[in-house]
């Protein structure tokens, strides 16, 4: 039995949300979602809260199927998913800071985003005026001699985000790593309250800018769901074909970065040559570098001529003669494998617990991609193959990216053969008022994983709510774990395999 048919047997009620079930359920049917992850039946997808509400979104392991269980919470409590699911940890925490809903039993209550230099407490929830002065942090503790503490970030040497690392090592071995973000926490959830939706368009876009295709089709593909919008069949080609070039600039862009961590700077200058290559291609097709704002509620903004499409396919036929020799060349470097291979290796068991998305996942044996299940079009027609490893090493997950980059190059050609005539949006702009309240959700892959968006649009036609999850979330716990045991000169390797978005990740 499915956990949505055992949800609606037990009394749980359907509410109106496209194009997947959402159950309003009360604490025990919240505890036997609960259970469903912490016996693997489901992998958690997101955990967010609308103020008066948690929202659980899990996917069942066994059909794929999406599922949002809801909780009311009168007394602004709930059961803790974290106390038997360690991956929700983070996301309640940031619940706590934001909305100030308390989950009983978490098992680590210390703030998360808030640092104490907001001037306000729950600023989204019953907000309450503090002093901004800071809040100190306590760190865990890690016993044992002799032990010592190397606190890195979180500003850095490079041009990078700011976070801040607390190793304790023995001597060179790392015997414990505890991370600390919300540095960038841009409020991105109290931005798109009551925001029209051309502007939560932008905002959805500016989450974490690496990936601001992924995150506007991600956006435009909840927001089309609630309010049943007709996207023309050109539009989801060329949002494929901007998807996969953004999947390869970021591809290129780590792998060389990898490799130059590991102190072979060929490499990089020549994986970041390529990447240059798509970004300037992108920009003559799109009139963008990064694409942003390229893709819209409706269609997207900007189409593709004879002239791009040329450019597109000259772009592969150079990728295609030069990628391959620097294939070879990463292969064939003994100091390369020297670095990377047994390095910051990611157990199976705990990619499949925190649902771990993207190459971090498919480098451990975690076969999901969001494009093929649940699935979304063009790729639902698309023959493509997704690489997947068991090793679980730095070395692992630059051959995932290796794959991924041969994948989204025929991806692309695909496209570009099959892309049908006609226009990219949709006759008409969305309504700008509906009769009542509207609720969308979707889950796109973007490069570092799949991309959850869930949005409820008010009757004035403007966002009530949107939460947008990055797939980070489930992704920097892991590299705690992954780090153990290595020497402190191998984190900067095992980040860069990893490369989780601070931005997204701190909303």
């Amino acid at each position: 039995m499915s956990l949505r048919t055992a949800l609606l047997d037990g009394g749980s009620e359907a509410r109106s949300q496209r194009p997947w079930s959402r159950l309003a359920v009360d604490a025990d049917g919240w505890r036997r979602a609960m259970l469903a992850l912490a016996r693997g039946d489901a992998s958690l997808l997101g955990l967010w809260s609308d103020g008066d509400t948690v929202h659980m979104g899990v996917c069942e392991t066994a059909n794929s199927e999406v599922l949002v269980v809801s909780l009311s919470c009168p007394d602004r409590r709930y059961p803790s998913v974290a106390y038997s699911h360690p991956p929700a940890m983070r996301l309640e925490r940031a619940i706590s800071d934001v909305y100030g809903l308390v989950a009983d039993d978490a098992p680590d209550r210390r703030p998360w985003l808030d640092h104490g230099r907001w001037g306000l407490q729950h600023p989204l929830g019953r907000r309450r005026t503090v002093p901004a002065e800071g809040l100190a942090y306590p760190f865990y503790a890690a016993e044992g001699a002799p032990l010592h503490q190397l606190p890195v970030g979180p500003v850095h040497a490079g041009i990078i985000e700011p976070g801040h690392f607390r190793f304790t090592a023995n001597g060179e071995t790392i015997v414990r790593l505890e991370e600390r973000f919300g540095y960038v926490h841009k409020g991105i959830e109290s931005l798109m309250r009551n925001a029209p939706l051309a502007q939560a368009a932008k905002l959805a876009g500016r989450v974490s800018g690496d990936s601001t295709v992924a995150y506007a089709i991600a956006f435009s593909r909840a927001v089309e769901a609630a309010l049943v919008i007709t996207v023309p069949e050109r539009a989801h080609w060329l949002r494929a074909i901007m998807a996969e070039l953004e999947r390869l600039a970021n591809h290129f862009g780590d792998i060389g970065a990898i490799c130059n961590d590991a102190s072979f700077s060929l490499m990089h200058a020549h994986c970041g040559a390529l990447r240059e290559r798509v970004l300037r291609a992108s920009a003559a097709c799109f009139g963008h570098r990064l694409m942003m704002d390229c893709v819209v509620p409706g269609g997207v903004a900007k189409d593709l001529d004879d002239t791009g499409a040329t450019r597109l396919r000259a772009l592969i036929a150079d990728v295609r003669q030069h990628f391959p020799e620097l294939v070879f060349l990463y292969d064939n470097t003994a100091s390369l494998q020297d670095r990377t291979v047994t390095t910051g290796v990611l157990k199976p068991e705990l990619a499949r617990q925190y649902a771990a998305a993207g190459y971090i996942g498919r480098a451990s044996g975690r076969d999901f991609d969001a494009r093929r299940a649940p699935g979304y079009p063009p790729y639902t027609g698309l023959e493509f193959t997704i690489p997947v490893r068991t090793e679980g090493d730095v070395d692992a997950r630059v051959w995932i990216r290796i794959g991924e980059v041969e994948q989204s190059l025929s991806i692309i050609e695909l496209c570009l053969a099959r892309i049908p005539k006609g226009s990219g949006r949709a006759e008409s702009e969305p309504i700008q008022t509906v009769d009542e309240p509207h609720e969308g959700i979707s889950l796109v892959e973007g490069f570092r994983g799949d991309i959850l968006c869930w949005v409820r649009i008010a009757a004035n036609g403007a966002i009530a709510n949107c939460h947008l999850r990055d797939p980070s979330w489930f992704q920097w716990p892991l590299l705690e774990a992954v780090i153990e045991g290595n020497i402190v000169a191998d984190f900067p390797l095992c980040n860069k395999s990893f490369n989780c978005s601070y931005s997204g990740h701190d909303l």
